[in-house]
């Protein structure tokens, strides 16, 4: 480590490249610390109440915010996510995924910082600020961070090392959540709801959490390859190791098939997710409590969360193209019937329809950055995925939407509630076929876009981490 440059060198990309000794099985759980961290924005909810009642303390008086209102924070977050990740993608590649992963940490847990001093005020556009905005940056900088690095490192396997990390996110909530509730009610008093207090605290501990991260995290010295690593054939694969620039992808047919994929992916799998209460409530009328919906809705994050990990390792020996085409295949197929469950009355294929959309809804988001690895390479795989997130928060607008207004407009034409869902569902059905289209058509990219050697910003060889 340059000593000159004081401790900040640590953060330096060159001081981050693994000694001879180091061992990759170690990335994985760096790569976790992140997102499980950040995937607490997934749990935001349970502050929507609490946050309603700031200055009532036990109920809400005309002067709190209604959920009109808090529920911004939310949107600004996941929007400011996106642009985020696409803005400060080459930024990563260049600088390396410590320093990166160490501004992800300053910047989500100072959000949460910010945000107090906002609730503690009353000051809603403060809280925004917080963590709407800065918040916001964290998401996406943390969530980009350790994709290239694992990819890197896990040449052999990168589905499943991605599918893994990306898993952690659709985590995060089942660890934010009841943190969250549990420090509300330790720290709420006669004179307030808890929630400023709450904030600070999930602050500075998920600071402390996201530091194991950076300590631990390296990259791989150049060339470095696992021992008999065998990399795939071009042509049964479509693995390129020719790299491609995230500047000159977008100039690919390639980048815009697997954004507009990964965009009918989600739209498809959010539109569920962000109704699936009130839709099997109103689908099973008088079966369906809303206790049993709430139920429902935590077997779907379970099945959302495992899906990543099992689809995106499925995706290793099956092939990025192929685990694709189930996605919009069998998607496409579960929406048509989901509607059929409803008129026959059958809870449990509903449920079962439901549970395997939204495996493939999460499994989505973790197969992208391996497929964006076979299409353009290694060294600019971070940045590119970073913009190619922007398709997840154009996908969060539409998707839910679009369920909800085609429901208003079925029930406006005296549609029964218990079938105001069959037309969204056969439109998602229409979306996924399109995106089979989408994925059939993704080829080889042609070797007019690789880049030059000089174009890649590549790490230093002098100096190895200690």
């Amino acid at each position: 480590m340059n000593a000159k440059k004081g401790w900040f060198s640590f953060l330096d990309r060159e001081n981050t490249v693994a000694g001879p000794d180091y061992r990759r099985a170690l990335v994985p759980p760096a790569a976790l610390s992140i997102h499980l961290a950040i995937g607490q924005a997934y749990s935001l909810s349970v502050f929507n109440l609490p946050m309603s009642r700031l200055i009532g303390v036990t109920k809400s008086s005309p002067e709190d915010w209604p959920l009109t209102t808090t529920v911004w924070i939310f949107n600004v977050a996941f929007a400011v996510l996106g642009v985020s990740a696409a803005l400060f993608g080459k930024w990563l590649e260049r600088v390396g995924p410590r320093r990166a992963m160490f501004v992800a940490a300053l910047c989500f847990s100072g959000g949460f910082l910010v945000a107090a001093a906002g609730i503690a005020a009353h000051w809603i556009a403060l809280v925004i600020l917080g963590y709407g905005v800065f918040g916001g940056i964290g998401l996406g900088l943390g969530y980009i961070s350790p994709v290239s690095t694992l990819i890197k490192w896990f040449p052999d396997r990168p589905g499943m090392a991605t599918g893994l990390a990306i898993m952690g996110f659709g985590g995060g909530a089942m660890i934010g959540a009841p943190l969250a509730q549990a420090l509300m009610d330790h720290l709420r008093t006669a004179q307030s709801a808890g929630v400023a207090e709450t904030f600070v605290s999930m602050g500075l501990i998920y600071f402390v959490f996201m530091m194991f991260g950076v300590v631990t995290v390296r990259v791989p010295a150049p060339g470095w390859k696992p021992a008999s690593f065998v990399p795939p054939t071009r042509s049964r694969a479509l693995v390129s190791d020719a790299p491609v620039t995230a500047d000159e992808a977008l100039h690919t047919p390639q980048f815009w098939l697997l954004w507009a994929m990964l965009f009918l992916n989600v739209t498809a799998g959010i539109g569920i997710l962000s109704q699936a209460s009130p839709m099997i409530q109103e689908m099973f009328p008088g079966r369906i409590n809303a206790a049993l919906a709430a139920a429902f809705v935590g077997l779907l994050s379970l099945f959302n969360l495992a899906g990543r990990f099992f689809w995106a390792s499925l995706s290793d020996p099956l092939g990025r193209k192929r685990t694709y085409m189930v996605y919009f295949v069998l998607g496409a197929l579960l929406y048509v019937l989901l509607p059929a469950t409803g008129r026959q009355g059958s809870v449990p294929l509903f449920v079962a329809c439901a549970a395997i959309i939204l495996s493939m809804y999460g499994g989505g988001f973790a197969t992208i950055p391996a497929y964006l690895r076979d299409m353009f390479g290694v060294p600019q795989v971070g940045a590119i995925h970073g913009r190619i997130l922007t398709a997840w928060s154009a996908a969060a607008l539409v998707g839910p939407t679009l369920v909800t207004y085609v429901r208003k407009a079925q029930l406006n034409h005296g549609v029964p509630s218990a079938e105001a869902y069959s037309v969204s569902m056969y439109i998602m059905a229409a979306l996924l076929a399109l995106g089979f289209v989408c994925d059939i058509a993704v080829r080889s990219v042609d070797p007019r876009h690789y880049a030059k050697a000089e174009a890649i910003d590549r790490p230093k060889t002098a100096a190895a981490a200690s």
